[in-house]
């Protein structure tokens, strides 16, 4: 009898070891690489930081396949590391089979050419020299079809602004809780410094507001998304662009979720904006299956 007593508990540890094994097999596996590179700017005239997520088969491949891109910008007063610190964004360079680039866009920059500020050239920088280095020192699909641009509050902002501004350059572009309309943030630290003063500059903010060139997309033929927390502040300025863009017959996807501006936010939303942008991909042609590995 106490003999009995005493197997039981033993066949129960082995099932549960057992069954814990099996787990850890059948788990999904992230490899993922991160690596901080620095790029340099002819229009600066220095160079800066940038992470740089390759996914698992990329070293683990025969060397020759190549990668689409995905380049995800930070917030206001953030940096290149801000993404990997914060959220689990790596593990979408693995699940997708695609590249994650995050660029340094200074503290205050809103990734703009700024002609009030020559040392603040962030839109030349992100979309014309960072484009090129990564194209030039890693294995990427360098196409507008294979090749995104996404970012968080004033990320969003420059991300659709790049994108408006190159089209050629980027097939697919996102946003989120972006700042799509800089009018509205006049308070931002440093944000007069690159756009001029609000009431002697007026026009140089309604030109570069995405609220204002919404019409802009409707030849970009970029595949768009965008999104925001139901409880951010810039929801409101969000809602109206999704407007204008349904009134211009612009295809776009657009959501609102709960959540305001927050990293809990922005670490879910990326998540869809990266399926997104993969299956922009997929569309144009490219599956991670249909190169050498």
């Amino acid at each position: 009898m106490h003999t009995a007593l005493a197997i039981r508990p033993l066949k129960s540890l082995a099932l549960f070891l057992a069954s814990l094994f099996a787990l850890c097999l059948s788990a999904p596996s992230w490899a993922f690489q991160t690596k901080i590179v620095s790029i340099p700017s002819a229009a600066m005239h220095r160079a800066f930081d940038a992470t740089v997520v390759l996914p698992d088969d990329y070293a683990r491949g025969s060397g020759t396949a190549r990668y689409p891109v995905i380049y995800v910008l930070h917030g206001s007063g953030g940096s290149y590391a801000d993404w990997t610190s914060n959220t689990r964004i790596g593990k979408l360079a693995d699940r997708y089979h695609v590249m994650l680039v995050m660029p340094d866009g200074g503290h205050e920059s809103w990734y703009i050419d700024s002609p009030f500020d020559s040392s603040s050239q962030y839109e030349t920088y992100v979309g014309t020299e960072v484009v090129s280095y990564i194209d030039a020192h890693f294995r990427t699909l360098a196409s507008r079809e294979t090749r995104a641009i996404t970012g968080l509050s004033m990320g969003g902002f420059g991300a659709l602004r790049i994108a408006l501004d190159r089209p050629e350059a980027f097939g697919a572009a996102g946003s989120i809780s972006g700042a799509v309309d800089p009018r509205n943030c006049e308070d931002e630290p440093g944000i007069d410094r690159v756009f001029g003063n609000p009431a002697r500059h007026a026009d140089f903010w309604t030109r570069n507001a995405i609220v204002e060139g919404a019409g802009s997309f409707e030849h970009a033929h970029i595949a768009l998304t965008i999104d925001c927390g139901v409880d951010d502040s810039f929801v409101q300025s969000n809602r109206v662009l999704h407007d204008r863009l349904i009134a211009l017959g612009v295809p776009h996807d657009y959501a609102e979720r709960p959540g305001g501006h927050t990293w809990s936010y922005w670490s879910n939303a990326i998540r869809y904006q990266v399926l997104f942008f993969a299956t922009s991909f997929r569309q144009s042609g490219w599956h991670p299956n249909a190169q050498p590995a």
